[in-house]
């Protein structure tokens, strides 16, 4: 699969080397979702952990997860049929992605049914009624909302508008986002974020920021709405004036202020599509040029000061999901949250000696390749 598109020609205008990083992992996830793919059920798994014993190092899927089949079918939609083909047992993205569709009409998880709705809309081109229904009820219902979550709904509506009615779950997802932004952009991780308890309310992780980044920038192209895109630049300017030196998009952030309230773990998925894909979707809409921070990023995959192993498997196809404190049940954010309940810039010192970052996590979860594809291809636009 030649994996020169036009996302990575026009980040070669900023670092050359970065774009060829990108077009080197785009080879390598296809192999990787293969080994995450369950096709009797057409299912995809909730991780692929490298597991050590006799008589060799092999790979194991565990679980399924219904929100990273939705994803991965999006990624997916971007490569030739014949890779879907090899990739999906013979069926395309659009067939998992109507299979989806359909397995969490039932579902109680918000983001997994805002995630099908997306995928339903974007790869089959039906109208997701029943799952927008679902969605609007969610909206209306006054339950407290993950960030994450309400930002695919908004992302879900703008898919779908066009095919249907969606504006009525469009804008109550953007006007949830927008209420409890705080005056740095940091999104908390609960709308509202009181649902939460005290010592964690303040605290927003980084796909709290990143996903309200690609939806408002989405909405806003829609709709010509420009106080959206205004919010979406102003998180965007916060993630990457926190950017770590050697390009780490860091887990934490204090909404109150937007500093940095625990840095790791470090997470693959962050550096090499997330922060790409939010950004990239932020410049299309006419928002901020990232891609120097985008390209930082991405040089983070090969640098990693913090640990001497690879992150990238040549092997299996697959990019090692993070690099972590050496710790038990995430006690630094833990602490860190705590500590920074009581006024915003406090934090715990000596905590990289106490607890350093060198743990590297030998687990990929399918949505990090999908989203890789899905950043980085656009439909149809491979070349040589």
């Amino acid at each position: 699969m030649h994996t020169r598109t036009a996302a990575t020609r026009r980040q070669r205008e900023v670092d050359q080397g970065a774009a060829r990083l990108v077009e080197r992992l785009l080879e390598l996830a296809p192999r990787g979702l293969a080994a995450a793919y369950l096709p009797d059920s057409a299912e995809f798994a909730q991780t692929v952990r490298g597991v050590a014993g006799s008589p060799t190092v092999r790979i194991r899927p565990e679980g399924v997860n219904p929100r990273y089949a939705a994803i991965a079918a999006m990624g997916l939609s971007r490569v030739p049929l014949e890779v879907q083909h090899d990739v999906l047992g013979g069926r395309t993205a659009s067939e998992v992605a109507a299979m989806t569709a359909a397995r969490v009409l039932g579902s109680t998880d918000p983001g997994a049914v805002a995630l099908a709705a997306w995928a339903e809309a974007e790869l089959t081109g039906s109208y997701p009624g029943r799952l927008l229904g679902r969605l609007r009820d969610l909206l209306s219902g006054g339950r407290p909302l993950p960030t994450v979550d309400t930002a695919w709904m908004l992302t879900a509506a703008v898919a779908a508008d066009g095919l249907g009615p969606a504006r009525d779950v469009l804008e109550p997802a953007a006007q949830r986002l927008l209420a409890h932004a705080g005056d740095q952009g940091t999104f908390p991780h609960l709308l509202p974020p009181q649902a939460l308890p005290r010592w964690r309310a303040h605290v927003g992780c980084f796909a709290d920021q990143v996903y309200p980044i690609q939806a408002l920038a989405r909405a806003a192209a829609l709709t010509g709405e420009s106080s959206w895109l205004a919010a979406a630049n102003t998180t965007a300017r916060m993630i990457c004036g926190r950017q770590g030196r050697e390009g780490q998009w860091w887990w934490h952030y204090d909404v109150r202020d937007g500093t940095v309230v625990e840095g790791f773990p470090v997470y693959s998925v962050h550096q090499h599509a997330m922060a790409p894909m939010a950004l990239l979707d932020l410049l299309d809409a006419g928002g901020d040029d990232h891609r120097a921070e985008v390209a930082r990023g991405v040089h983070w995959l090969d640098s990693h000061p913090e640990v001497v192993e690879e992150l990238v498997s040549e092997r299996w196809g697959l990019v090692w999901r993070k690099v972590a404190r050496r710790e038990r049940l995430k006690a630094a954010r833990a602490a860190q949250a705590a500590t920074s309940s009581v006024r915003a810039g406090n934090r715990l010192p000596g905590l990289d000696r106490i607890l350093p970052p060198a743990s590297v996590d030998h687990e990929c979860r399918p949505y990090e390749l999908g989203w890789l594809l899905y950043a980085w291809l656009d439909g149809g636009d491979l070349d040589d």
